[in-house]
């Protein structure tokens, strides 16, 4: 059952707690201090319009193992031709920003507020909150953003301005979370793309399990910056 969250009050009930369409808690703010203690618990927030801040944490839950990750034949060739460079954490306001304003099938608007891109920022500065972002030169053309604790990258949202451009950065954000020892992304919530990189749904209750024993583990803190190029990225996911 949902619980109502003060302003003052940063406590959040485990994530099995959840009602049946995945609400942990409602209200609260973009704190970043509230936002990480929700994210240890598996927990993320969903704005919708017109509702207090609602908190997720949906049963099954959508996850990739980096390791796992499909790469399909398309896409390789893809890399070998591509022009962009993928770098981390150089604009991360801009990268949020265009995730906010990037039309989503099915739905009316953005979920992404200007609380919330201000309390992600805040995480940004603290090292928590990552972009990976794709250049065309010196033109920002995709990116996605997410934050990452322990070996668990929470994956948030992306956008792209070229096509494939936001799918060479998540290529390439794998290929660096397994030299970086990531043992999952958190997908939050299925996609067709997701699906096709590998992704699945895994028990809440396991996830929770991943996510308790997280906790023991450091934290890589930003900012993040990327050594493998495209090729280099494709060749440490795909070695053959």
């Amino acid at each position: 059952m949902p619980i109502f969250l003060s302003q003052t009050d940063f406590t959040f009930p485990p994530g099995s707690h959840a009602d049946e369409h995945g609400i942990v808690a409602i209200g609260g703010d973009f704190n970043s201090e509230r936002l990480i203690k929700a994210y240890k618990k598996g927990i993320f927030p969903w704005p919708h319009p017109g509702l207090p801040i609602l908190w997720f944490c949906p049963h099954p839950r959508f996850v990739l193992e980096p390791s796992k990750i499909v790469i399909n034949h398309t896409l390789k060739k893809l890399v070998k031709i591509s022009s962009l460079t993928i770098k981390a954490d150089q604009d991360f306001l801009t990268v949020i920003t265009k995730c906010a304003q990037s039309p989503r099938k099915d739905q009316d608007g953005t979920w992404i507020t200007k609380d919330m891109i201000q309390g992600y920022c805040d995480l940004h500065q603290l090292g928590f909150a990552h972009s990976i972002e794709a250049y065309e030169g010196d033109t920002l053309v995709g990116g996605l953003y997410g934050v990452g604790l322990g070996s668990i990258f929470f994956g948030e949202s992306m956008f792209f301005e070229q096509p494939n451009a936001s799918k060479l950065c998540f290529l390439s954000l794998v290929a660096h979370l397994i030299d970086w020892q990531f043992s999952l992304i958190d997908c939050q919530a299925h996609t067709d793309n997701l699906e096709k990189f590998g992704a699945r749904f895994i028990n809440r209750d396991v996830f929770l399990k991943k996510i308790a024993n997280n906790q023991k583990l450091p934290t890589k803190l930003g900012p993040w910056r990327l050594h493998l190029s495209l090729p280099a990225a494709l060749a440490r996911i795909c070695p053959s």
